[in-house]
C-alpha cells in the first residue's frame, strides 16, 4: 500500500522529516541506495532524501516505528558505522514487529566499542540484544557457554573479547581449542605436521583473529606462545592459568571431554564455550557434552549460559530465514533429523 492507497483506504498519511546534517549519506543509504530500498520495502509509504533531510510519509501505524528505525540508523551512521543489509534488517525487525521492544533493543547494536578491527580501525560492537547479553556474561563470569545457531557471532565475539583481554593485560595468552570430528576423520590420517593437521578445523577462529589483530600478527603471536591453537585432545593433563580459553564447536565434545576441558581452568583464567546443539556430528548425539552440561552446571555459581536465537543472526539476512525454517522443520518432525 502506497501513501496514496493509504489515503484511499481512509487511513490518512502523515509526514516526518529527519535531519541528515553532518551524516555521511553513502554510509547511511548504502551503495546505490540499497539501504533506502530496504526501508521502503518494509513500509506502506514513501521515503525520500532531499539535501540534508529524510522525509518519511505513510500511515501513522507504521510511520512511528519506521521513524524510530530511521533515527537509530542515522545515529549509527553518525557514529561512523557503515550500515549493511544485516544491520538495517535487524533494526527494522526490532522496530517493525519481531522480537524485543525498542526499549530492550535500544543501544544493543550501537553500544560501546569492544575492539577496533585491524586495518580499518572500525569499531567492533555487539549488534543485537542477545550478543550484548553474551558480552556482559563474559565480563561477569569465569565460564560462559554460548549456545545458538550459525551466524549469531558466538565464535567471533569470543575471539574479540579474548583479544581485548589480552590487550588490557588481563590475561597472558589466548588458547583456541576445537574438537576435530567434523568429517569423522582422525588427525593422524591427515597430511602434514600437527599445525597443518589442525588448521582446517581452526579456520573460523583464525578468520576472527584476522579481523581483530590482522593476519600479520597471528603468526608472531603464535610463534611466541601468546596465541595457541590446539585440538581438544591435547588439553588433557594441562593447567591453564592467566589464560583466555575458547572451546569452539563444543556440541561435538562428549560429556567426558567437556569435564576434562573445564577442569583445565587455572588461576585468573576465563573459558568461553560455544556451540550449536542442532549441528551435532557425534555418532550418538545424546552423548554431546554441550547438551549434558546445561543440566549438570545449571545452578553452578560462576557459570553462565547464554542462548542466542535466530534474531541474533548477523550474517546475510537470508541466513536468519534459513535458521528459522530449519527450526520449524525440526519442531514439526518432533526433533528427528
Amino acid at each position: 500500500m502506497t501513501a496514496r492507497a493509504a489515503d484511499a483506504a481512509g487511513e490518512a498519511a502523515e509526514e516526518v522529516t529527519l535531519s541528515l546534517a553532518g551524516i555521511d549519506q553513502l554510509a547511511l543509504l548504502g551503495w546505490n541506495d540499497a539501504n533506502l530500498r530496504l526501508l521502503e520495502a518494509r513500509c506502506d509509504g514513501t521515503i525520500t532524501v532531499r539535501g540534508d533531510a529524510m522525509i518519511l510519509r505513510g500511515p501513522r501505524r507504521q510511520l512511528e516505528p519506521l521513524t524510530r528505525a530511521a533515527r537509530r540508523l542515522i545515529a549509527l551512521a553518525g557514529d561512523g558505522q557503515a550500515l549493511d543489509a544485516v544491520m538495517v534488517s535487524y533494526v527494522l525487525d526490532e522496530e517493525l514487529g519481531s522480537g524485543e521492544s525498542p526499549a530492550e533493543a535500544d543501544g544493543a547494536e550501537g553500544g560501546e566499542a569492544l575492539h577496533f578491527a585491524a586495518g580499518s580501525r572500525q569499531a567492533i560492537r555487539a549488534r543485537t540484544a542477545g550478543q550484548r547479553e553474551y558480552v556482559e556474561a563474559i565480563r561477569a563470569h569465569d565460564v560462559v557457554f554460548s549456545i545458538g545457531p550459525a551466524g549469531t557471532g558466538k565464535t567471533y565475539l569470543a575471539v574479540v573479547m579474548a583479544m581485548e583481554y589480552l590487550k588490557r593485560r588481563l590475561v597472558d595468552r589466548v588458547l583456541l581449542v576445537r574438537p576435530a570430528v567434523e568429517a569423522g576423520e582422525q588427525l593422524g590420517f591427515l597430511p602434514g605436521d600437527l599445525q597443518e593437521k589442525i588448521d582446517p578445523y581452526l579456520r573460523p577462529l583464525y578468520d576472527a583473529l584476522a579481523d581483530t589483530i590482522g593476519p600479520g600478527k597471528i603468526g608472531r603471536f603464535m610463534a611466541n606462545g601468546t596465541i595457541e591453537a590446539a585440538p581438544l585432545a591435547y588439553m588433557r593433563g594441562r593447567t591453564l592459568s592467566h589464560s583466555f580459553i575458547i572451546l569452539d564447536e563444543a556440541q561435538n565434545t562428549t560429556t567426558g571431554q567437556m569435564k576434562m576441558f573445564l577442569t583445565r581452568l587455572g588461576f585468573q583464567s576465563k573459558a568461553v564455550i560455544t556451540g550449536d546443539v542442532t549441528q551435532i556430528d557425534l555418532k550418538d548425539k545424546q552423548q554431546s557434552g554441550l547438551v549434558a552440561v546445561q543440566r549438570i552446571l545449571a545452578d553452578t555459581e560462576g557459570v553462565a549460559f547464554v542462548q542466542l536465537e535466530g534474531r541474533d543472526v548477523v550474517r546475510h539476512p537470508l541466513v536468519r530465514r534459513i535458521v528459522d525454517a530449519f527450526q520449524l522443520a525440526e519442531e514439526q518432525d518432533g526433533g528427528r533429523n
